[in-house]
């Protein structure tokens, strides 16, 4: 697998599902007894109107992008996940039998980057 293909498929397994589970919720609350703090918001969100509720939809993958963007910056190494002056590195391996790739590497371009054009 890539470094492309790993930002792709994040963005699919994770933040398009995420989106798309989170209003699926939203409209319908699974389960027999939801939990009352999100039928209260069900309620809420089933009764804006249309522009209202996309324009939720839109703070929602803002806030979702921002998110991922981040924590790409954190395996990237651009930020900090430590408060010492030593900070150490991550290294993100894809592994099967047959392949080992860093898809953290610094010489190369990085996952917030690729994810930041990914969803632009």
């Amino acid at each position: 697998m890539t470094k492309e293909d790993f930002v792709k498929n994040i963005k699919t397994v994770v933040r398009d599902s995420s989106i798309n589970g989170t209003f699926d919720v939203l409209q319908n609350p699974p389960g027999i007894k939801p939990a009352q703090n999100l039928i209260e918001i069900s309620r809420w969100y089933n009764k804006l109107g249309d522009s209202d509720k996309q324009m939720l939809r839109r703070i929602v993958e803002f806030a979702i992008d921002g998110s991922i963007f981040d924590f790409f910056c954190v395996l990237d190494g651009v930020a900090a996940i430590e408060d010492t002056e030593e900070k150490g590195t991550l290294e993100l391996y894809f592994v099967t039998d047959y392949q080992r790739e860093l898809l953290n590497d610094d010489n190369t371009e990085f996952l917030h980057d690729l994810y930041r054009y990914e969803t632009q």
